[in-house]
């Protein structure tokens, strides 16, 4: 049995986090923390559905004791914040799954230029491995940092994955138009906002998920990649549509490309993909660890249009965390999970 600790349990993807340990066969949660002032509630009064599930203190960040008490730290902290419990957890030898994007850049430039901030511990961004099983699993493996992947960054390397790797089409310029619920923006953004009744488009061009694309679709093109990335909120709590363009070098029918992508993900559990005529559907994979993938081509635009389907706060963050623990266990990649 591992002991797992949560810091930032109280937001979205904290909470889900939670929800997921507690169906995992082989963990304990024995650590559950947030930045609360001082003030410690029990995780059941926050969270009402917990009751008779979990009896435990959310306390203030308290890194002696959490440290202490869990093997594995999930860190559910914004940007800019976590960078600085990531370098103390790992001092104190545990190893850690962190959910913000402090560890996902690999150029520190970079991110300071799109976090607006200084990155405070470059040396440990060296160390980390960015957790997107379907790519890096034998470095996940061996990590003792993981960066877990952006919820679009996910929905949508996992979509132009295949296309890259076999040089299918051409990357001049690669578009991606997501749709996602409002949970994505997170807790705090949902209370102050008319989110839950209103769609609309935010971040145009200047997302800070788009450096994140960009480094993963140039590694496996081999080559740089620019994209033009827009993402939407729509009044929907959860779940993440996709919809990826992409130029054709050659032709190729529907039934080749399905086959392409199914041989590139064979053996991932946790990649789906449609058969010719059948999209991705928000009912299909929100409260599932899945990525749905449907492709179609547009020989009048000489395109393929690949859709891809998350749910935001699984795939697309906690339950894609805990299959990163899996991994880094040595645990089926499906426990908890299914």
């Amino acid at each position: 049995m591992v002991k797992v600790g949560v810091v930032g349990a109280l937001g979205y993807a904290g909470k889900q986090l939670v929800d997921i340990l507690l169906k995992h066969p082989s963990v304990q949660i024995t650590a559950l923390a947030d930045k609360m002032a001082g003030v410690s509630k029990n995780i059941s009064e926050v969270f009402g559905e917990f009751k008779g599930k979990i009896d435990l203190e959310c306390k203030d960040i308290d890194i002696d004791e959490v440290s202490q008490s869990a093997q594995i730290i999930f860190l559910a902290l914004p940007h800019r914040v976590s960078q600085g419990f990531v370098a103390k957890f790992y001092k104190k030898g545990n190893k850690i799954i962190d959910l913000s994007a402090d560890f996902r850049l690999q150029d520190i430039k970079v991110y300071e230029q799109w976090y607006e901030t200084r990155h405070l511990e470059p040396l440990l961004v060296k160390k980390a491995v960015y957790g997107l099983p379907e790519l890096y699993k034998a470095k996940i493996k061996k990590a003792k940092i993981v960066a877990n992947p952006g919820c679009y960054p996910t929905s949508i390397i996992l979509g132009c994955a295949p296309l890259l790797a076999d040089k299918t089409v051409e990357v001049k310029l690669i578009i991606a138009d997501s749709k996602s619920g409002y949970s994505g923006a997170g807790r705090q953004f949902v209370l102050n906002d008319q989110t839950k009744v209103n769609f609309k488009a935010y971040g145009v061009g200047v997302h800070r998920h788009t450096p994140e694309i960009e480094q993963e679709l140039s590694k496996l093109a081999n080559k740089k990649i620019t994209v033009s990335f827009t993402p939407h909120l729509i009044p929907v709590e959860r779940g993440i549509i996709s919809t990826i363009y992409l130029p054709l070098k050659k032709d190729i029918s529907a039934e080749e490309m399905v086959a392409k992508f199914k041989k590139f993900y064979k053996g991932q559990p946790f990649v789906r993909i449609l058969p010719v005529g059948q999209l991705p559907e928000t009912k299909n994979i929100i409260f599932t660890n899945y990525c749905d993938i449907g492709v179609v081509v547009n020989k009048r635009t000489k395109q393929i249009i690949v859709v891809t389907g998350i749910d935001n706060l699984v795939k697309g963050a906690a339950g894609q965390a805990v299959q990163n623990m899996n991994l880094m266990c040595g645990f089926e990649e499906t426990a908890g999970l299914v």
